[in-house]
């Protein structure tokens, strides 16, 4: 049975988003999938699922997560073996081991195109680098998240997809709790 790796977009920020990790956990264990663990507070998630489609897999998750927990958001699904190629493909290895926290990976639900990737690198207006990989973005800020002017709405106007983002602490933890199934 494969094991899945779910990002839940935007929770635990504040204001109507708030979604706890264990009634997380309870509904999709109630949804017949196995074996599910939570890390952090942010809407992270491993589980094991004999669904087989992550697309389909991941508008579930969205219904039901919507209608029994309240909260409309993205989730975006990956096989572990995804996850792995993630983390094998990133072209920041430097940087993930010098300063992992200003290293990110943005989930995407579609692969944007190569113009797409060109205008996003057109509208970076500080030091941050980009780097398109399929349905993920890799995404270094050297000043730091905070300052920045590369915000999800701005790469996700550029890109034309919508994306969750997990710093390279949380993506390689992810991983290290998929291995354990």
């Amino acid at each position: 049975m494969p094991v899945y790796i779910g990002l839940l977009r935007a929770v635990n920020l504040g204001g109507a988003t708030q979604v706890g990790m264990e009634p997380l956990r309870t509904l999709l264990s109630r949804m017949g999938l196995e074996e599910v663990h939570s890390l952090l507070q942010s809407g992270n998630v491993v589980f094991r699922s004999t669904e087989t489609n992550g697309s389909a897999l991941e508008k579930r998750l969205e219904e039901r997560v919507a209608r029994d927990l309240g909260v409309r958001t993205d989730i975006f699904v990956r096989t572990s073996a995804e996850w792995d190629s993630v983390i094998s493909g990133n072209p920041f290895v430097r940087e993930a081991k010098a300063d992992p926290g200003h290293l990110l990976v943005t989930a995407l639900k579609d692969a944007p195109a190569r113009e797409a990737w060109k205008k996003l690198d057109a509208a970076i207006q500080g030091r941050e680098r980009v780097r398109g990989v399929g349905r993920h973005a890799y995404i270094v800020y050297p000043d730091g998240i905070g300052r920045s002017r590369l915000t999800a709405a701005v790469i996700e106007e550029n890109l034309g997809a919508r994306g969750s983002s997990r710093n390279w602490n949380t993506v390689t933890k992810l991983a290290a709790l998929a291995s354990r199934f």
